[in-house]
């Protein structure tokens, strides 16, 4: 999508301090975090919202959960904890 904040990071139009990439995922930093800890991860192909996630969508789903769990892993912060957020819409903050 040519108005995607996302795609644009993706195809590196738009730069970012990357945490990891394989052929389905891109994690990189926030630019602005609200923690110490404050990693986006998003699927490499778009899909708007979790609104239009379809049933052939629940693969990409489970990667960038296991993903996050991973890089917490990487980070020395999953014994202690930390919070994973799915922000949908707008409204949301997405």
């Amino acid at each position: 999508m040519s108005n995607c904040l996302f795609c644009k990071i993706i195809t590196r139009d738009i730069p970012a301090s990357i945490v990891y990439e394989d052929d389905h995922v891109l994690a990189f930093n926030d630019i602005s975090p609200q923690g110490p800890t404050h990693v986006l991860l998003v699927p490499k192909r778009h899909i708007a919202s979790l609104n239009e996630l379809q049933p052939g969508d629940d693969a990409i789903v489970g990667e960038l959960v296991r993903r996050a769990a991973a890089i917490a892993k990487e980070r020395g912060i999953d014994a202690g904890g930390y919070r994973t957020v799915f922000n949908t819409n707008g409204d949301a903050g997405q």
